[in-house]
C-alpha cells in the first residue's frame, strides 16, 4: 500500500509541522465523530477529519433537512483541527498511514495521513439481502438522498396531476413504498407532508387516492420497542389508511413495482410504487470489509461490523492506537451459557438451585440493564417464564434456565445500530484518549480506566399527525397527550450547536405558520 508514497506522506505531514501534539485522524463525520470532537481538549491532540461530507446531518428527513446540518469545519474551529474532503480507501496499520482518495472532482488523486491515533468511524451501508433491483429504490443516507426523494415525490404529483395520465399510471405515481424496520418516521413523516400539505395544492389528486406503505419483515413494526407501542402505531397507521405489510420478505424491486412474499404462506404480491424507499439493517462499507481481511486471523468473526473490546478498541490492531465507533463497530457480546451457575448463584435468593418468579424478575432485571436489546424478548416476562417452565413446578432449574440464556444469547447479538449507541461511544472515546495522553505508558493506569458501558436512555419515534412515542423499558410507555412536544423537545435538545438549534426553531414556527414547503428544490 505505501509503495511511492513517500511524497504524499511528506506533504499530509505538513498540516503537522511544528506541533507537538498528537495526530489523531477521525474518519467519518456521524454522530459517533462528532461526539468525539466535541470531547477533545484541543492543547492534547492535532485533529484532522476524513469525510467526503463535510457536514453532520442529524437525520435525514425529508422537509427542511438543511436546518439540521453542521459544517464539520466549524465544530473543528474549536480544535484548531483540519478537514479532508477524501474517502478512507485503506489503512496501513503498521505504518500507521491512512490511505485517502480525493471526492468530486478529484476523483483517482491519493495520499496519505500518517496517525498516532485512529478513530474510525464511517458508519454502514443498507444490507441488501441480496434482493435483485435496488438500483430502482431510494436511500436515505445524505441530504442529497433527502432531496432527491422531495424532487421524486413533487414530480410525481405534478405528473400524477396531468389530464395525460392513466388511472393506472396515477395509482404507480402517488404509490409510496418504504422496505425495511426503519422507515417508520419517514413514513409518518412523509404520509403527513402529503396529505396534510401536497394534496391541497392539488385538487385534481383526491387524497385516497395516496397510498404510504410499509413492508416488514418481523411480525411489527417498531419492534424493537415495547409491544404496546408497536400495537399502538400499527393502530393509528391503520385509521390513517397506511398500509403496513409484516411478515413479509422482499423478493425483488421492479422498475415501478415490489415484490414481496408472505412469509407464512409463500404467496407472492406486488405493490406499485411511484418512490421506494430501502431502509434495512446495516452491513460493511467496502472500507471495513477491507481492513476486516487485513486484520489477523481469528481476531475478527463478525460479518457486519468490526469487532473491538469493552474499551472500543479494534482487535488485532496494535493497543491504544486504532478505534472503531458507532454503526461499523460491534463489541463481541459475552456468553451467557458459560456463566450459567454464576447467575443461579446470584440470583437463588432462598438456596434451592432453581429460580422462581420473582428471582428470574432479578435476573432478567440484571440482563436487561447490561444488554437493552433484549427488551423485547423479555417484554411480557410472565409468558417467557411460563414458556421455559416446561415441567410447569412454578420455578426454573438449572436445564431451563440454560434453554433460556441459550435462546437469550441468540437475541443479544450487539448494540443497536442507533445515534444513541455512536453518541455514547463517541464520547467514551473522546475522554478516553484525553485521559491517555496524561498517563501514556502507564500500563497498571490505564488498566483502571473504565470499560464501555451503554445505557439507554429510552426510544422515541415520531408517528406523524402530532403524535410520538416513547419507550422507556421495563414496561414504561408512553403516547399520549403531549407526546409531540416531548419529541421535539428531545430533537431540540439533542441538536449538536446553538445555531441549528435556532434554525430548527425557526423552521417548525414557519410550518406552523405557512405549511411545509412544497417546492422541488
Amino acid at each position: 500500500m505505501t509503495h511511492g508514497c513517500e511524497s504524499s506522506v511528506l506533504k499530509a505531514e505538513e498540516i503537522h509541522q511544528n506541533d507537538s501534539r498528537q495526530r489523531l485522524v477521525i474518519l467519518g463525520s456521524g454522530w459517533g465523530a462528532v461526539s468525539v470532537i466535541n470531547q477533545l481538549d484541543p492543547r492534547k491532540y492535532h485533529v484532522t477529519v476524513v469525510s467526503p461530507t463535510n457536514y453532520f446531518l442529524f437525520t435525514p428527513l425529508l422537509p427542511s433537512a438543511t436546518s439540521l446540518i453542521e459544517p464539520i469545519r466549524r465544530l473543528l474551529s474549536r480544535l484548531g483541527g483540519y478537514y479532508l474532503e477524501g474517502r478512507a480507501e485503506d489503512v496501513d496499520f503498521e505504518n500507521q498511514l491512512v490511505e485517502v482518495s480525493g471526492v468530486n472532482k478529484s476523483e483517482g488523486d491519493k495520499f496519505y495521513v500518517p496517525y498516532d491515533k485512529l478513530v474510525i468511524a464511517v458508519g454502514s451501508e443498507s444490507m441488501t439481502h441480496g434482493v435483485e433491483g435496488l438500483q430502482h429504490c431510494s436511500f436515505l443516507k445524505s441530504i442529497t438522498d433527502a432531496r432527491d426523494i422531495r424532487r421524486k415525490v413533487m414530480e410525481n404529483f405534478e405528473k400524477a396531476s396531468l389530464p395525460t395520465t392513466t388511472d393506472e399510471e396515477r395509482r404507480q405515481l402517488l404509490s409510496f413504498v418504504i422496505c425495511g424496520p426503519t422507515g417508520v418516521e419517514f413514513a409518518a413523516e412523509l404520509y403527513d407532508f402529503l396529505n396534510e400539505d401536497l394534496v391541497g395544492y392539488f385538487p385534481a389528486i383526491p387524497p385516497e387516492e395516496v397510498q404510504v406503505s410499509i413492508i416488514q419483515s418481523a411480525g411489527h413494526i417498531l419492534n424493537t420497542y415495547d409491544l404496546k407501542i408497536s400495537e399502538m402505531t400499527e393502530a393509528k397507521f391503520k385509521r390513517e389508511n397506511i398500509n403496513v405489510v409484516t411478515n413479509a420478505r422482499v423478493v425483488k424491486v421492479n422498475e415501478t413495482t415490489v415484490v414481496y412474499s408472505d412469509k407464512s404462506t409463500g404467496k407472492e404480491f406486488q405493490l406499485p410504487f411511484g418512490v421506494c424507499l430501502w431502509s434495512t439493517g446495516v452491513g460493511m462499507t467496502p472500507l471495513v470489509k477491507s481492513l476486516v481481511t487485513k486484520l489477523p486471523t481469528g481476531s475478527q468473526s463478525n460479518k457486519h461490523a468490526i469487532e473491538t473490546d469493552e474499551y472500543m478498541r479494534v482487535i488485532g490492531t496494535p493497543m491504544e492506537t486504532v478505534y472503531a465507533i458507532g454503526d461499523c463497530a460491534t463489541i463481541p457480546q459475552p456468553h451467557f451459557v458459560d456463566r450459567v451457575m454464576n447467575f443461579l448463584k446470584e440470583n437463588d435468593t432462598n438456596g434451592d438451585n432453581m429460580l422462581s418468579y420473582d428471582e428470574f424478575k432479578q435476573l432478567a432485571d440484571r440482563i436487561i440493564a447490561k444488554h437493552s436489546v433484549l427488551k423485547v424478548f423479555l417484554a411480557h416476562l410472565d409468558k417467557v417464564f411460563e414458556k421455559y417452565d416446561k415441567d410447569h413446578s412454578g420455578t426454573l432449574d438449572m436445564d431451563e434456565i440454560r434453554t433460556f440464556l441459550i435462546d437469550a444469547e441468540k437475541q443479544c447479538t450487539a448494540l443497536p445500530a442507533t445515534a444513541q449507541v455512536a453518541n455514547q461511544q463517541g464520547k467514551f472515546v473522546g475522554k478516553r484518549i484525553n485521559v491517555l495522553h496524561s498517563i501514556e505508558g502507564g500500563a497498571d493506569a490505564i488498566a483502571k480506566l473504565p470499560q464501555f458501558k451503554y445505557t439507554h436512555l429510552g426510544s422515541l419515534a415520531y408517528i406523524g399527525g402530532s403524535g410520538a412515542v416513547l419507550d422507556l423499558g421495563k414496561g414504561v410507555v408512553y403516547g399520549g397527550l403531549g407526546s409531540e412536544y416531548l419529541w421535539r423537545s428531545v430533537y431540540f435538545s439533542e441538536q449538536v450547536s446553538i445555531r441549528t438549534r435556532l434554525l430548527l426553531l425557526v423552521d417548525w414556527s414557519k410550518r406552523a405558520l405557512f405549511g411545509r414547503d412544497i417546492s422541488k428544490f
